[in-house]
């Protein structure tokens, strides 16, 4: 029997790293999957943040806020029963948080019932953040929720 060195012990440690690495590259190779921004103008989007934090504040102090709700028909997005919805502006973006192509971007006006309908036909199984954002009287409000959609 060889006697072990301390040579030994370096390249079988060398080649145990090699072996970790090459085993960190092909057994999870989601992190190179889709590397891309999730907005294409995020600068012009950081230089209006502060609007957007206050936006959100303004949603967080509202009594009632308007709600989200899923079952086959899509997503249910609810405004409370007692909101004038008149000069009222509902956007929504649906961000898919691994695939930019999948994201959903609309501006509609709440229906008799204070609601917005996104259908199930356009929605694709895995995790979205719903930003919604709505201005009354020229006040801006946002709320984000995350939505799994399954």
């Amino acid at each position: 029997m060889k006697n072990f060195s301390w040579g030994h012990g370096v390249v079988i440690a060398l080649f145990a790293f090699i072996v970790f690495i090459l085993s960190m590259l092909f057994l999870f190779p989601n992190g190179q999957k889709n590397s891309e921004m999730v907005t294409d103008n995020y600068y012009e989007e950081e230089l209006q943040y502060q609007d957007v934090i206050d936006a959100k504040k303004r949603a967080d102090n509202l009594q009632e806020k308007p709600t989200y709700s899923q079952d086959t028909a899509g997503i249910k997005i609810v405004f409370p029963k007692g909101y004038d919805n008149s000069n009222t502006t509902v956007k929504f973006v649906l961000n898919r948080t691994d695939d930019q192509n999948l994201d959903i971007k609309k501006s509609e006006q709440l229906n008799a019932d204070q609601s917005i309908l996104i259908p199930a036909k356009v929605l694709k199984p895995g995790n979205y953040t719903l930003r919604l954002t709505w201005t009354k009287d020229k006040t801006d409000y946002r709320l984000d929720y995350d939505v799994i959609w399954k």
